[in-house]
């Protein structure tokens, strides 16, 4: 959905399937040379659940943010509802956070408390922390493109 929809808008649209490529970091070079090509300044990701290698920071470091559904440093990982679930904490968080080499190590540009209810299941956690990552993420990608 989001290719057609960037289509309709005129923004260039390119797919890097790993499995096109020799190997992660050739995928990841080739990626970050497209963004540099067409002047992206910004990248925004949305939960993006790859670890982007070393060359893609050597030509694109430092403009890139992503999403995460759990406070950090605390609940970094793949799994953030589910350890935030286990641990029996009262609240995770929707979070915007610079990408960096590391996992879910950047440093956090906004987070939303978001309150973990007793009754609460990943399904229904989950939900609820999308929501309000859906209008997190839109309003710190305006700020940092006015900035």
């Amino acid at each position: 959905r989001a290719l057609a929809r960037a289509e309709a808008a005129g923004i260039p649209t390119g797919v890097f399937e790993l499995g096109d490529y020799a190997s992660r970091d050739e995928r990841d070079a080739v990626l970050a040379d497209w963004l540099v090509e067409r002047g992206v300044e910004l990248a925004v990701l949305a939960g993006y659940m790859h670890i982007l290698r070393p060359v893609f920071f050597d030509t694109f470091g430092g403009r890139v943010v992503n999403t995460h559904s759990a406070p950090l440093p605390d609940f970094p990982g793949a799994h953030p509802i589910e350890d935030v679930l286990a641990a029996g904490v009262p609240e995770t968080a929707a979070t915007v956070h610079w990408v960096d080499e590391g996992v879910d190590t950047g440093r956090v540009i906004r987070a939303v408390r978001v309150p973990v209810e007793a009754d609460d299941t990943p399904e229904t956690l989950r939900a609820r922390v999308q929501a309000v990552e859906h209008r997190l993420l839109p309003d710190v990608v305006r700020e940092l493109v006015a900035a």
